[in-house]
């Protein structure tokens, strides 16, 4: 007995028993965390993607967590009207299951909906406790009286007066007056001796404190000798050459005739001794003297210094992702203004559309023709793509992405314009607008425009209403520009300037870029004028791409060049860079980082660094930054595509090995 009521003093009273069970369960409470109490396991993720699956998610050990079973709403009104705690009754969205908030909760959520503090035990109107004093108190710097000879003049300081003074009589120690006027008595002009004489020295002379020696004269060669050596005398043939240089004496290899005499005596005296000693004077006089500095420059002084590529970072350096679908080498590719899909066109007559994030393929369309070009528009209120198929312009509703959208391009597209335009006879000949077939609508092509030559490119404007379609063989009607809304087309070029390679719209102002076979054009589509002509100096032009501010320029040429033109400098350009080893297929600008690449036949995607600065003094900075070679050689044909991601420092590629490539 004893034992047993010392064991329950030490616990506190209770029987050890009790005591031990209550000590389990708070050390089971403080051991529980949120991480065993989660039975689901998929993370923070939207919980609608497991809607159209039996299960939620998965549990600790991997197994399928299975939703509940739930009744119609007859079985929700019987429950609500039989269950006294359903108001209470909460729905746990990561496993499906139904939960009756205790009283704390409800309490809990009722403070919180009454702008109430969640704790009711928080005493919010507690009493102050005044650490610090809130009264000013007025105290000195130091505890102390000051001492006597503060209240006295400082006897050094009055010696340093004296001194000053005594030195300002002395004249060693000058005042501001003074040296005001010796600055003045300096500025007037003073006459001093040029040249030194050697009979007095002036100490007012001015000296010479760098002087520069006068340049010896030439020792006397061979030939100047009174014995000279036979070989240096003159025979006959030399003798009439010297005579007849005598119109243009700096001809001569001698001033002078080689002569030979047995002895010093018999020399005679030199008829042109003062002629040469005041013609030497002359040039000592009217020749002026510099001293050269040797500049001692190292080869790397010579080269820019640019920065490391780990300062210029982000930009693709790895291959990250390959799509793998096409049956034929792709041509083009273009992504979508929120950079979600990728399209691809390609020699097997079809376009494809890609989920970038994961890779798959969510559609296949026949065209019928070979896709040499294709664009998305840029427009996101539009699910609209420009596709170029030998003849045919075809746009199309992709289908992707919000179903909205999708169903308004839908109703634009199929609701013809409501005051037809005159079309002329010149245009007619050119192009014709007409509907989808059935067959068509099915895959996603809702307008046809059949051109009378073969496509080589299409564009979009920057509103996405204007599509300008190119069309090398078409001499005069090359360039066409389409409007969607009153599905009209126009020729804006009467003459032909040229072998039309590719256009480009300007991003902020109305201008229009038409690259020919050596030059680029800048229309001024307002005025209706040529603006600019930009010299290129290359054999053949291939592609171009305008940086996001609209000031620089990127083209690429088949003569393994990239010209950098900079439009508010010259019309030449700014950078020439021979980065490839074969003819370079397309060029591309990033839109929001400072990054450019281009894609060459050599199966080489270069990154280069391309900074444009808002200062207009100083010139943009171009690096290159990765050298990317991941596609194989297929019949001598490399890289035809490259474009960015909108948004992330990504970059794709595709080539004739019937992939395309994802570097991040």
């Amino acid at each position: 007995m004893e034992d047993i009521k010392s064991a329950e003093d030490m616990n506190g009273g209770l029987p050890p028993v009790e005591k031990a069970n209550d000590y389990i369960e708070y050390e089971a409470e403080m051991d529980t965390s949120d991480e065993e109490d989660i039975r689901n396991t998929v993370g923070n993720i939207p919980m609608n993607w497991y809607d159209e699956y039996p299960h939620v998610g998965y549990d600790w050990d991997g197994n399928k967590i299975i939703k509940p079973e739930r009744g119609d709403q007859l079985d929700n009104f019987m429950e609500k009207m039989e269950n006294p705690d359903f108001w209470r009754t909460v729905r746990d969205l990561q496993t499906g299951q139904d939960v009756v908030l205790s009283d704390k909760d409800v309490e809990l959520i009722q403070r919180i909906e009454s702008s109430k503090i969640p704790d009711s035990t928080y005493e919010q109107y507690a009493p102050w406790i005044e650490w610090f004093t809130s009264e000013v108190m007025n105290m000195p710097i130091r505890n102390g009286a000051d001492h006597k000879r503060s209240f006295i003049a400082s006897r050094q300081e009055a010696q340093r007066v004296e001194r000053y003074a005594r030195l300002i009589r002395a004249g060693l120690l000058k005042t501001r007056e003074q040296k005001r006027r010796e600055r003045e008595k300096k500025r007037e002009r003073s006459f001093y001796m040029m040249w030194s004489t050697d009979d007095a020295e002036d100490k007012n002379m001015r000296r010479i404190t760098d002087h520069i020696p006068a340049p010896k004269r030439n020792l006397p060669s061979h030939a100047e000798s009174y014995n000279p050596p036979p070989e240096f005398l003159f025979n006959e043939r030399e003798m009439r050459i010297w005579k007849k240089q005598e119109e243009t004496p700096w001809k001569r290899k001698l001033h002078y005739v080689p002569q030979k005499y047995s002895s010093l005596r018999q020399v005679p005296a030199y008829p042109k001794f003062i002629k040469e000693r005041f013609t030497r004077c002359m040039d000592l006089y009217l020749c002026p003297r510099a001293r050269k500095m040797r500049l001692t420059i190292e080869p790397e002084d010579l080269l820019p210094k640019l920065p490391s590529p780990k300062d210029l970072q982000p930009f693709p350096t790895v291959q990250s992702m390959v799509f793998n679908g096409h049956t034929d080498m792709v041509r083009c590719i273009s992504i979508d203004p929120l950079g979600q899909y990728l399209l691809s066109g390609s020699d097997d007559m079809t376009i494809k559309i890609w989920e970038i994030s994961t890779g798959r393929c969510l559609r296949t369309i026949p065209v019928g023709g070979i896709v040499r070009s294709i664009e998305w528009n840029p427009n996101k209120a539009l699910s609209l793509v420009a596709v170029v198929a030998d003849r045919k312009l075809l746009i199309i509703n992709p289908g992707v992405g919000d179903h909205l959208i999708v169903s308004k391009t839908d109703s634009i597209l199929s609701t013809p314009p409501v005051q037809a335009s005159i079309v002329s006879d010149k245009v007619k000949a050119v192009v014709q607008w007409d509907d989808a077939t059935s067959e068509e609508w099915e895959n996603g092509i809702r307008l046809v425009l059949n051109h009378f030559k073969e496509i080589k490119q299409v564009t979009w404007h920057g509103r996405g209403d204007y599509a300008a379609t190119v069309m090398p063989d078409g001499a005069n009607r090359s360039v066409l520009i389409h409007q969607m809304s009153t599905r009209r087309s126009q020729l804006p070029f009467a003459k032909s300037k040229g072998l039309v390679q590719s256009v480009l719209f300007h991003p902020i102002r109305p201008f229009l870029f038409v690259a020919t076979q050596k030059n680029i054009r800048i229309y001024d589509l307002v005025k209706q004028e040529l603006f600019k002509k930009l010299m290129s100096y290359a054999k053949w032009i291939s592609s171009m791409a305008i940086h996001p501010g609209g000031d620089n320029l990127i083209v690429g040429t088949y003569d393994r060049k990239m010209l950098w033109f900079d439009l508010d400098l010259s019309t030449k350009p700014y950078k020439t860079l021979r980065l490839h080893s074969t003819a370079v297929r397309s060029v591309a600008f990033h839109k929001r980082y400072p990054l450019f690449a281009s894609g060459s036949d050599d199966r080489a995607l270069i990154v280069s660094h391309g900074m444009v600065y808002n200062d207009l003094l100083q010139n943009p900075l171009v690096v290159p930054l990765k050298l990317l070679k991941e596609h194989e050689d297929c019949s001598d044909f490399g890289i035809f595509g490259v474009t960015f991601h909108p948004t992330e420092p990504w970059v794709f590629s595709c080539g004739a090995d019937k992939t395309i490539r994802l570097f991040t």
